[in-house]
């Protein structure tokens, strides 16, 4: 299937596409800075860097999305001097988003076909829809049942489907933006499976991804940005994980566990018997005051439908819940807020943040309205958000963008510092360093240990047994929506940990 769709016949040294010198500017603020490197056939090639180091930048100008400003892009050996989306696409370079693009309405066999339906006098042959679709799939080694709604699927499933699509329509350039983001450890490794299969059929791999050893493990080459400029690029075998911190950061980030003085003995945080159908079932834990209680499960499973039942968006089947020792009702956004629980979504793009609004207007937002304030856009805006900037180090390049604008980790930090710069007395935080670099996460990691010595009840719901045992006090093992283990961080190792969220058992 690759063989016949990409024209590879395996590993290559020749490289598909060459970026020289590539400069690209913003408003005046240099995003990317005489850029150059070489994709090769059949090699995994990743590209790291901090959020806003420039690397969406770059895969925009590779995509056809921007033109270089100084520079040019090299395609098979020729300079495409004006490269648009539907030219990069014809050439075989195609982009697998961190946000799936898929219509989730329509089935596997709908969505691979997508605009390529076979047809025989306007009519659409649905039986060669679903063989041709499944042809796609079984050549690059996914099991996956072509009837299937997209919806349904998982997020490593769809983000297969994906990766298939644009194999079938020729990509012999695949740039995948964090595949493996959110997901728990048997999908992530799917993923890295496939991306395996596709260098091995000689498919040219573009690897973004923030986890630096899973890029270790699967990267034949490395390219570091930093502030918009080339720092390292080799071969991974002559990099090492703290070498690549370094350079990533351009200074060391160390990321130890906390000592903390011990809890109080006051309960901040009680939530019982919490049930929501099938995804939740009988959950319960008090969190003390100045405790930080980490909810630890497979990805997708109970721990992401928390948020909606503890910030009121859904009203559980039964349950309570209990704020600084007073009862709150349960499915109501403003009897939560207002008993000083402020839950931060781990959906900053849909349901955080408001894009199109400047970062002061974000900041501001909640302020505003437990004030029962309208959002008046003045210049006290930048006066009152200015300390919020300030204690959650959020940094832009120009005066006051949108909030969409910034990258992944400082948005994080407006959504964090948003709802955490309102005094709460309790704190539930889902994946709150989803999608972010090692010195954004350090950063935030310390502005959650923050909280608990100031006598927050902090739960966190996370996807990473890492960030658990860094930070919590306390870790709650969900799976199948039922609470299955629960342990003290000083009492368990990380390997045991992973073992119980996956099902095994303790050694």
């Amino acid at each position: 299937m690759l063989d016949s769709i990409t024209g590879v016949g395996g590993p290559s040294p020749e490289a598909v596409i060459r970026v020289r010198d590539v400069t690209k500017s913003f408003g005046g603020a240099a995003a990317l800075k005489n850029v150059s490197l070489d994709v090769h056939a059949g090699e995994v090639h990743a590209l790291m860097g901090m959020n806003g180091a420039g690397k969406s930048t770059l895969v925009k100008i590779l995509s056809g999305a921007h033109n270089p400003d100084l520079g040019h892009i090299e395609v098979a050996d020729r300079v495409q001097t004006q490269l648009t989306p539907r030219r990069a696409r014809r050439l075989g370079i195609s982009t697998v988003p961190q946000r799936r693009e898929l219509v989730m309405s329509l089935t596997v066999a709908e969505n691979i076909m997508l605009g390529d339906l076979p047809n025989r006098r306007s009519v659409v042959r649905w039986r060669s829809v679903a063989d041709e679709a499944r042809a796609a799939l079984d050549g690059l080694g996914i099991s996956i049942d072509v009837g299937h709604i997209a919806g349904d699927l998982t997020v490593a499933e769809q983000t297969m489907v994906e990766v298939a699509r644009e194999v079938r329509r020729g990509g012999r350039v695949l740039i995948l933006d964090e595949p493996t983001a959110c997901l728990g450890a048997d999908a992530a490794e799917q993923i890295r499976a496939l991306v395996r299969r596709l260098r091995d059929g000689g498919v040219a791999v573009v690897y973004i991804s923030h986890h630096i050893d899973e890029v270790l493990g699967i990267a034949d080459r490395i390219t570091v940005l930093r502030d918009g400029a080339v720092v390292r690029s080799g071969v991974t075998g002559d990099i090492d994980e703290r070498g690549l911190v370094r350079d990533m950061a351009g200074r060391d980030v160390v990321s130890e566990r906390p000592q903390r003085a011990a809890a109080s003995r006051d309960v901040g945080l009680a939530v019982r018997d919490l049930s929501h159908g099938r995804s939740i079932d009988g959950f319960h834990v008090e969190v003390r005051k100045g405790e930080i209680v980490a909810v630890l499960g497979p990805a997708g499973d109970a721990q992401s439908r928390l948020f909606d039942l503890l910030s009121g968006r859904r009203r559980p089947d039964r349950g309570a819940l209990c704020v600084d020792g007073r009862p709150v009702p349960l499915g109501s956004v403003s009897r939560a807020l207002g008993s000083g629980l402020r839950c931060v979504t781990g959906d900053r793009r849909s349901l955080g943040l408001i894009p199109d609004l400047s970062i002061d207007e974000n900041l501001l937002l909640a302020q505003d309205r437990l004030a029962g304030r309208r959002l008046h856009r003045s210049s006290a805006l930048a006066r009152r958000a200015a300390p919020l900037r300030d204690d959650y180090r959020v940094v832009s390049l120009a005066k006051n963008p949108p909030v969409g604008r910034l990258s992944g980790g400082n948005q994080q930090k407006v959504l964090l510092a948003k709802w955490l710069g309102t005094r709460p007395a309790a704190c539930f935080l889902e994946d709150p360093t989803n999608g972010v670099d090692v010195a954004a996460m350090a950063d935030i990691h310390t502005l959650i240990d923050a909280l608990a010595r100031e006598g927050v009840a902090v739960l966190l719901a996370s996807s990473s047994a890492e960030e658990v045992m860094r930070l919590a006090d306390r870790v709650i093992v969900v799976r199948g929506g039922r609470m299955v283990a629960e342990h003290e961080i000083n009492g368990i190792t990380r390997d045991e940990l992973v073992a119980t969220v996956l099902g095994g058992e303790l050694s």
